[in-house]
């Protein structure tokens, strides 16, 4: 197990430090997150993170789920920046494999 250091941090009202773990599998936990794909989607992931105002504290994609290790802040909430990760990679993935 690897420990990571959480950061205390801050905005206008409030210190928190909030860490989330976030995990997630494909349809039926097919291996098919590998090579190319998993490269592009760590860059994806990483892009969408600071779009939306969080850190992004590890990633680690294996072939048959994604693991996350995300602050954000409460403010904003974990379950927004989630919706904006899952829904954000189909779209953009489809485009940059097309070109």
């Amino acid at each position: 197990m690897v420990h990571v250091a959480v950061t205390l941090r801050t905005n206008g009202n409030i210190a928190f430090q909030c860490a989330f773990h976030v995990v997630w599998c494909p349809k039926y936990r097919r291996r098919v997150l590998g090579g190319r794909i998993e490269q592009r989607l760590k860059q994806l992931i990483a892009e969408v993170i600071e779009e939306k105002g969080a850190w992004l504290v590890d990633v680690d994609v294996m072939p048959d789920h994604v693991s996350l290790m995300v602050e954000v802040n409460p403010q904003y909430g974990i379950h927004r920046l989630v919706k904006a990760i899952k829904a954000a990679p189909p779209g953009r993935c489809a485009r940059s494999s097309r070109t």
